[in-house]
């Protein structure tokens, strides 16, 4: 093969990468939209706990999956995982699609809705498998260093546009959720998503890749060992809080917003009540919009301030942000919110505002606490990436509390569980999160 065939053949790799980077969020974040037409359908009908049941099981599979894809990796190789990972989300969403097939009775939809929920534990595993590849793929295809690198922030950019336009896709589809609303209207969206599994598929098995050079440490760490630190420990805790957050602000606010008891189903403004799902999902989208610009502006500062002292911020705002938020779901208010070409103006709660706001304060805290976590951890940092892999269960576990908490108390009572976890991750970096003095006696 001619170097030309190469760089050709690389390139289409990387496009390919990026795509499957933007399908890890596409796919994630399919669930919380997905909740806001399962959870009328007969059998399950106003039950927001049940709603957040997909994006439960998509996060449970990392429980499951997380350092069984690092063994998987190893000992299968980058190119072979992916491959995997590739085909398993394409089971995964078609048997969601699948899901709308089944028949279910005019008085239960509990049978398509567990095939459904079987199709999201499925894609779990293969976004779980995926974000074990993503990274190391395009470090290797840019050659490393700052090419590496370069690739990887534009890998996140695909990934935070794709985490945008799901909500926003799925609630144009829909427009108003009512109980005839079923998972057929957002075939669209799951056609989508197994064409690029499939062509990711067929582009990938006609490129050789070579697998990234192994570390530097050819020692075999137990799998627990990093957690005897105890800024390590209390770090593999935030992250499992900090996905529950990401998660359950948007998610939480998307099937508050459309819900039939919400402030779009109940506003004065026919054309709002028409629409309510699409505002809703568009209030949704421009919360991870936010996560992007605020990505971008974190790529800029990062080396500047500390991961601590950004964490301590952002976390503090988070709370400020939210606990203001659920005092204001009676102030009217309008927003810019993002529709994937451009921005329009909505007229939603100031509460829609402020909890879309939080999306800037969420995007730097999963590589803060990483950072913050693996500080001077040298040959344990593999077997703690690991786990970090496992607590990204957080982002099924504390959605479905919070909106376990919905059901019984109300949408508003329920954002204590973000306030409780960011509180703790405020503890943590401002606190907790220093590495022992003698920990470079401790690593060698």
């Amino acid at each position: 093969m001619s170097e030309q065939q190469k760089q050709g053949g690389s390139w289409v790799a990387i496009v390919t990468m990026m795509f499957i980077y933007g399908m890890i969020s596409f796919v994630t974040n399919l669930a919380a939209p997905m909740g806001n037409v399962w959870k009328y359908q007969p059998g399950i009908e106003g039950s927001n706990m049940l709603g957040m049941m997909g994006n439960m099981m998509n996060f449970l599979a990392y429980l499951f999956m997380g350092i069984p894809a690092g063994k998987m990796l190893t000992k299968c190789g980058y190119k072979k995982t992916a491959m995997i990972g590739i085909a398993t989300g394409f089971v995964g969403v078609a048997v969601q699609f699948i899901s709308g097939k089944v028949p279910g009775t005019a008085e239960s939809a509990v049978v398509p809705f567990c095939v459904y929920l079987l199709g999201a534990f499925v894609c779990g595993f293969a976004v779980c498998m995926l974000n074990m590849v993503v990274n190391p793929m395009l470090n290797l295809l840019g050659g490393g260093g700052n090419r590496g690198n370069q690739l990887n922030m534009i890998g996140t950019t695909f990934n935070s546009l794709a985490g945008t336009a799901t909500p926003i896709l799925v609630g144009a589809l829909i427009g108003q959720v009512t109980k005839d609303t079923a998972v057929a209207d957002v075939n669209l969206v799951l056609y989508i998503a197994m064409a690029v599994f499939a062509a990711a598929f067929v582009i990938l098995s006609f490129i050789p890749i070579e697998n990234p050079a192994e570390g530097s440490t050819t020692e075999d760490i137990p799998v627990f060992a990093p957690l005897k630190f105890r800024h390590c420990l209390l770090g593999v805790i935030g992250i499992f809080m900090y996905v529950g957050i990401e998660i359950g602000i948007p998610a939480t606010m998307n099937l508050w917003l459309a819900a039939k008891d919400g402030p779009l189903m109940t506003s004065a403004d026919p054309e709002v009540v028409k629409n309510a799902a699409t505002i809703a999902g568009m209030v949704a989208g421009t919360y991870w919009f936010l996560m992007l610009v605020g990505r971008t502006i974190g790529a800029f500062i990062g080396g500047k301030i500390s991961s601590r002292a950004l964490m301590t911020f952002t976390t503090a705002a988070a709370v400020l942000l939210i606990v203001v938020g659920t005092q204001t779901t009676e102030v009217a208010s309008s927003m810019p919110v993002f529709t994937g070409k451009t921005f329009v103006m909505a007229k939603v709660p100031l509460t829609g505002v402020l909890f879309a706001l939080c999306g800037l304060m969420t995007s730097i805290m999963w590589p803060s606490t990483f950072n913050l976590a693996t500080e001077k951890l040298g040959k344990y940092t593999a077997a703690a990436s690991g786990l970090f892999m496992v607590m990204v269960v957080g982002g099924g576990v504390l959605p479905l509390v919070q909106n376990y908490i919905a059901d019984q108390a109300g949408y508003m009572i329920s954002y204590a569980i973000p306030v409780a976890a960011l509180v703790y991750l405020f503890v943590y970096s401002a606190f907790l999160s220093k590495p022992p003095k003698n920990i470079d006696e401790l690593v060698r």
